[in-house]
């Protein structure tokens, strides 16, 4: 390999996608880890149990732990000091699976040769530290995101303070006694936080804290920090800012990730990171919402560039999704990429990825892959990969309904996939990729009808209004709905009972249920981050985005009649209601496929196929 590391995992990751895998499945992604190269990755799970009993030993009671730790589908912005108390408490019985887990997790990592990540302390406190430390200096942040005070707004030591040392050299030995170390840790003080200065010697001086805590319990320590937070507020990052915040570390002793190299590279304005080493990443995806996407040419070009720049500091490349299990081919070919010396031929090269994903060579799905690649996988410019298609986000007159690729080289990708069934039908890969086509086709198809709709409303037209709403609500809709209901990696009932599988007793499985179905709609109380982690999932369509779907329909047909303005504010209120209706429907969903892949897709694509 070119450089010395191949990074993997994003901090939310832990949160979207990991949250209630139990051992075996965590098994299967360490050994692909290993089939793929990865040799530097995060071992963030158990952490919340140590804490505990460093929170305890500093004399905070059970009730201001409990107030402080959210619930496990929330725990990654708990970490990073963005979250407190939503969606908790943890169960006693959290924390000892937990550690379990962590232990097979470390051990197996380090026995196929890689190193360890394991989580520091970044400055954050919980409240009960200052009734325990009344002279503690400690400022409140501000709120995160659409969170206000109730669940946000959490306490922020400062540098110089001693007990900053004190909590932060504490929790390392304790994590290192329990789990031996290879001496990485990662800590984020700033995630989407503003500092409460500017002042380059306060940054400096944060950085130097974080720093001396880690190497107060390890003097090898290296500290390896995400670098999202450079380009998410770069009004507040100028140069002598993230200058400060580097340098209050010796050089070479932080690793920086650049989280978003593909589309907004940090390096190139910080001068390599002023002399720290970083490793270029790519983050692809966020929220781990469905929907093909990829950004090929800048991948196949940008970690080449890197390690080129004048000075560069680059020592790796790095995957850093927010959410996995979605469009394995980026991933595959990003994980090639960091053992290459140049960029490579991506037609040919996806020509032999849709042999290896089928196993034998197959004319029309290497062309199918071949009009993938140069479209909906092909994104140029600043590419952010959030889903927006109307399908999945809360209905309104004014949905964005654009594309960066043409719509009809998917529409043909999918004509050329389901024309190669007879040959390639018994491949599982190609059952999973065929449903994932056919599900990206009609959510493309769900845009053209929202556009139908909206045009018809707008021209008072009630006919057509009915007739595209009709299509969408009674027939497209489910129809998608029984595709995604046909395999199990689609499937609603699989994130929740995976959810409800890891809980003790029935008042923990109702309390992780809530956690997921939360967090893949309205993602906070009232709908603060609505939508951001969408999935396209059997069930979910059908009773969460269908009959929101529904509602908007009946509104504007209802406008139309009664001659009265369709009113947003009104809509959303009572959208609210069955957003949060589904929540808490205690309907159980099925945890096994149901129907013929094969037929279902073909049935949809006589029907739609435009």
């Amino acid at each position: 390999a070119p450089l010395r590391y191949r990074y993997y995992q994003n901090v939310c990751t832990q949160s979207y996608s990991y949250v209630w895998w139990d051992w075996a499945r965590w098994e299967r992604e360490i050994d692909w880890m290993a089939l793929s190269g990865i040799n530097l990755a995060l071992a963030f799970a158990g952490q919340e149990a140590t804490w505990q009993r460093v929170y305890r030993t500093l004399g905070l009671n059970q009730s201001e732990i409990d107030a402080y730790f959210t619930g496990p589908a929330f725990l990654a912005w708990n970490r990073m000091g963005n979250l407190r108390g939503w969606a908790g408490p943890l169960p006693p019985a959290w924390h000892l699976k937990q550690l379990y887990l962590q232990y097979r997790i470390v051990e197996r990592m380090r026995s196929l040769g890689m190193t360890t990540v394991l989580p520091a302390f970044a400055g954050h406190v919980p409240q009960g530290i200052l009734r325990v430390f009344p002279h503690v200096n400690a400022t409140r942040l501000g709120g995160w995101s659409h969170f206000d005070c109730t669940y946000s707004c959490t306490y922020l030591l400062d540098p110089e303070d001693p007990m900053f040392q004190v909590i932060g050299t504490l929790f390392l030995k304790e994590l290192i006694k329990e789990f031996g170390t290879d001496h990485v840790y990662s800590a984020d003080t700033f995630n989407e936080m503003t500092p409460l200065s500017s002042d380059p010697t306060y940054l400096s001086r944060v950085s130097n804290a974080v720093f001396k805590s880690m190497t107060g319990a390890d003097p090898e320590a290296v500290w390896l920090m995400q670098g999202w937070l450079f380009q998410h507020q770069p009004d507040f990052w100028q140069p002598a800012q993230v200058q400060a915040l580097l340098h209050g570390v010796p050089l070479g002793r932080m690793i920086v990730l650049d989280l978003f190299a593909e589309s907004k590279p940090v390096y190139q304005w910080t001068e390599s990171f002023y002399g720290q080493p970083f490793i270029w990443c790519m983050l692809h995806n966020f929220g781990g919402n469905h929907g093909l996407f990829g950004t090929v040419e800048a991948i196949n070009h940008g970690p080449f560039a890197a390690r080129h720049f004048s000075n560069s500091t680059m020592v790796g490349t790095g995957l850093v999704p927010e959410g996995i299990e979605q469009n394995d081919m980026v991933y595959e070919l990003m994980n090639e990429l960091g053992w290459r010396q140049e960029p490579l031929d991506l037609p040919s090269w996806v020509t032999r990825y849709a042999e290896r994903r089928y196993g034998i060579p197959n004319a029309a799905a290497a062309e199918a892959w071949r009009l993938l690649l140069r479209s909906v996988y092909n994104c140029t410019g600043v590419c952010v990969n959030h889903n927006r298609s109307p399908l999945v986000r809360r209905p309104s007159l004014h949905m964005d309904t654009e594309l960066w690729y043409n719509a009809s080289d998917v529409y043909e990708a999918w004509r050329l996939l389901l024309s190669a069934r007879a040959e390639l039908g018994s491949s599982t890969t190609f059952r999973y990729d065929l449903v994932d086509i056919t599900r990206q086709a009609a959510q493309q198809l769900v845009g053209d009808y929202y556009l139908s709709i909206r045009q018809a409303f707008q021209s008072h037209t009630l006919p057509e209004l009915l007739t595209a709403g009709g299509v969408l609500v009674y027939d497209l809709l489910p129809e998608l709905d029984n595709l995604l209901s046909s395999h199990s990696l689609f499937l609603l009932g699989r994130w929740l009972e995976s959810a409800r599988a890891v809980a003790t007793s029935d008042r923990e499985a109702e309390q992780y249920e809530l956690n997921a179905r939360n967090q893949v709609t309205l993602w906070g109380p009232s709908g603060n981050i609505l939508d951001y982690a969408n999935k396209q999932l059997g069930g979910l369509v059908l009773d969460y985005y269908g009959v929101r779907w529904s509602l908007f329909v009946s509104t504007l047909v209802e406008s139309l009649n009664s001659g009265t303005p369709f009113h947003q504010d009104q809509f959303n209120q009572a959208v609210f209601q069955v957003e949060r209706g589904f929540i808490y429907n205690k309907k159980r969903y099925p945890t096994m496929p149901a129907g013929d892949t094969l037929e279902i897709s073909r049935k949809l694509f006589l029907k739609y196929y435009p």
